[in-house]
């Protein structure tokens, strides 16, 4: 643990052991770190080896002996922190995971202003029915906010609170900073001018994609026309930096007549030059604050625990009452002078957030982008092809791998709907639904990649004789003498179509 700087040592580094050898500084981050994975940095040159955590008060004392400087935790509640283990599964941290909090970090260079935005977040909690939340200060220039595991449900539904972290915090996250982000913005501008914001290198407006509220990105755009006063064809160009291209009409060459920088919508393909109404500027505080910090709330990301010192302030993580955020000044967390404590987790009436995360989720579906595609059934040279009418196979895959073998399910998957034809966007859909219900989703880079290369290189999924389709529990075929699964789907789909035209007559 020695292995610190030979550098002079700076204030936090002259103070730890002092402040860590008082009992009610170890007896409040001892309590608040039970079931928390909790590790020792020391003085920002390095962390404690993870996992680990506490065992009694007396600890915090021994690593600040031995140079710790400030403690972290983490937002999940766990039965043994010590049962953790790098790259394990969805499913495994769920087995050995009691719950997690909901913690806000509200994070600006400017102290008044995550005065304003803790705020507004404690009364757009409040408004929500969670009356309940801890208070303190980061030990710079912001606030930690936190609504404890016990204020939400336990179910919603059939599904089990505990196992969506971070996917239901981060839409709790996402729902209240939309919720606040207009007052913010204005509170934000009582106290300092646009031109003083322009100064700081801030950027005072935001332009977001009306269609799909994705934020655009900018791109060439060029306008070739065809010299030739025969064709004199034009050509818009995306992304474009050439001087000359070939004129599909002619076959000459076209000239570069324009170029400048348009917005342009990765998800809508559409750009502000033929677009411009798709594209809507507004003000916003985004850029002056991260009123809730989204980053945070991802699995074993740590914060600073409650009294920990902070390394560039050398001041106290003190927690704090609602009503102490607005007159609280930085000595006021002067590590030499703080006589009492308080807990950062309140006492709080189990399900008052409730609400909070019923509305959340509504929010996050309201959220979700339109499916490319929303057809019902493909035509296939004149076959009408449902979902009821796959095999066996393709529908237990369907409903997600919950053990070994995505990518070999993947790869049946994909031989399956490229061989009848399916467009890429269905492709696509079905895809990302299937992986969503993994136990462990593959990377979307990866999934990406395969459809491509499955599209460009269509081939048959294997016959039913292969030992894949054993490894997911088929052991023949779903009807004497089939060979394929793309038999079973044409022989259903040619089914359906004889006895539909039957009706006609």
């Amino acid at each position: 643990m020695n292995n610190l700087s030979k550098e002079p040592q700076n204030k936090v580094q002259k103070i730890a052991q002092f402040y860590y050898s008082q009992k009610n500084i170890q007896e409040a981050i001892f309590n608040f770190c039970k079931n928390r994975e909790t590790v020792a940095n020391f003085n920002n040159q390095f962390f404690a080896k993870r996992p680990d955590c506490f065992d009694y008060p007396s600890d915090i004392l021994n690593q600040a002996k031995s140079g710790a400087t400030s403690f972290h935790c983490s937002e999940e509640l766990w039965q043994n922190p010590l049962d953790i283990r790098t790259n394990m599964t969805s499913k495994e941290y769920n087995e050995i995971k009691i719950g997690w909090d909901f913690l806000i970090d509200i994070d600006s260079k400017y102290l008044d202003y995550s005065k304003i935005a803790a705020r507004l977040l404690i009364r757009a909690l409040e408004h929500h029915g969670v009356k309940n939340v801890g208070v303190k200060f980061s030990g710079n220039k912001g606030f930690h906010i936190l609504v404890p595991w016990k204020s939400f449900p336990e179910k919603i539904g059939e599904d089990c609170t505990k196992d969506f972290f971070p996917e239901w915090p981060r839409l709790i996250a996402g729902y209240i900073n939309e919720m606040i982000e207009n007052e913010l913005t204005n509170e934000i501008l009582k106290l300092t001018t646009p031109e003083d914001i322009e100064k700081k290198g801030r950027k005072l407006y935001e332009v977001k994609c009306v269609a799909c509220g994705n934020e655009p990105i900018e791109k060439e755009f060029a306008k070739y026309l065809c010299p030739n006063f025969k064709c004199r064809a034009k050509v818009d160009r995306i992304g474009s930096n050439r001087k000359e291209i070939i004129c599909n009409s002619c076959f000459g060459k076209m000239n570069l007549e324009e170029k400048k920088k348009v917005l342009f919508c990765e998800n809508c393909k559409i750009n502000s030059n033929k677009s411009p109404e798709n594209f809507e500027t507004r003000k916003t505080a985004k850029n002056l604050i991260d009123s809730v910090d989204i980053v945070l709330v991802s699995p074993r990301h740590l914060f600073r625990v409650p009294y920990s010192l902070h390394e560039k302030t050398a001041l106290s993580s003190i927690v704090l009452e609602k009503n102490e955020i607005e007159n609280f000044q930085p000595q006021d967390a002067d590590s030499l002078k703080i006589t009492e404590t308080k807990s950062f987790a309140p006492n709080i009436i189990p399900g008052e957030a409730k609400d909070l995360l019923l509305q959340s989720l509504d929010w996050g579906r309201k959220k979700e982008p339109e499916k490319k595609f929303s057809g019902e059934k493909i035509d296939i040279k004149g076959l009408e092809i449902t979902d009821d009418m796959f095999p066996p196979i393709i529908k237990k895959l369907l409903l997600g791998i919950s053990d070994d073998g995505r990518k070999r399910a993947l790869s049946l998957l994909l031989s399956f709907f490229v061989s009848l034809e399916f467009p890429k966007e269905y492709i696509e859909d079905k895809i990302s639904e299937w992986n969503k219900k993994n136990y462990h989703p593959l990377k979307e880079g990866y999934i990406k990649s395969q459809i491509n290369w499955y599209l460009a290189n269509k081939r048959l999924p294997p016959n039913y004789d292969k030992p894949i389709y054993k490894e997911f529990g088929i052991n023949s075929p779903p009807e004497p003498g089939m060979k394929n699964p793309i038999s079973y789907t044409i022989k259903m789909a040619m089914r359906a179509k004889r006895k539909k035209e039957g009706k006609k007559k």
